[in-house]
């Protein structure tokens, strides 16, 4: 079986060394961070298959860093780790784009089983979205094609990999430094200046269809919308 990476971001040492030795034996994998801080940039350095969340942590609680996340990543299965039982904030994590929740004190054998099936329906969603229509346009993220009428655009890999990921927030804003740490690593100057080089060639690119455009959100990120 593939190794399964999870992503631990807890601030008690001593109950995610012992997920970390209980789950290891069931073939996960184990990257831990001890504050919401690090491990938002844990996350986007080191793309995890699930993130597992304590919510009450020091510099960034587990929501503010899963708000974060999801801005650019919509599919990463993410379960919330919390004492915390108030139903408001049951209700708050899950609208941020939690998909689990996990109230403390808890068996590891739940946890597995939760996970193990967050999994499973990630997989099923990730086939499906994977085409998508964007005006009189269709894009395919899979071959990296972008069609219109006769025309054919063969995209590079970040050109459909940025695509992708405002087609899936059409409307919404897509945090630029949460991109440039996604698909290059880091968010240096000369990253955001060659990001912007990548917008303009997709606005030509579905220029033909005057209803489509990518908006500048200054000093946030960028917006699609089809009018």
């Amino acid at each position: 079986m593939e190794t399964i990476k999870v992503l631990l971001v807890e601030d008690e040492q001593t109950l995610a060394m012992i997920i970390k030795d209980t789950l290891e034996d069931q073939g996960f994998s184990f990257r831990i961070a001890n504050d919401g801080r690090a491990g938002l940039k844990n996350f986007f350095e080191n793309k995890p298959d699930i993130l597992v969340a304590d919510v009450m942590m020091p510099l960034m609680d587990g929501f503010e860093m899963v708000r974060q996340i999801r801005q650019t990543d919509k599919s990463t299965p993410v379960l919330f780790l919390t004492a915390r039982s108030a139903i408001k904030d049951v209700v708050e994590g899950f609208e941020l784009g939690a998909n689990d929740y996990l109230k403390k004190p808890f068996g590891m054998q739940e946890l597995i089983v939760r996970l193990k099936a967050l999994l499973n329906r990630a997989t099923a969603t990730a086939k499906s979205e994977t085409s998508f229509k964007i005006g009189d346009y269709t894009f395919d993220s899979i071959t990296q094609k972008l069609l219109y009428k006769n025309k054919v655009w063969e995209l590079s890999h970040r050109e459909s990999e940025i695509l992708k990921r405002l087609c899936i927030n059409t409307d919404q804003v897509v945090n630029m430094q949460n991109l440039l740490l996604e698909l290059w690593g880091n968010d240096s100057y000369f990253n955001a200046r060659s990001l912007h080089v990548f917008i303009t060639k997709l606005r030509r690119k579905l220029s033909a269809d005057q209803r489509i455009k990518i908006l500048n959100v200054r000093g946030i990120g960028y917006k699609m919308i089809v009018e």
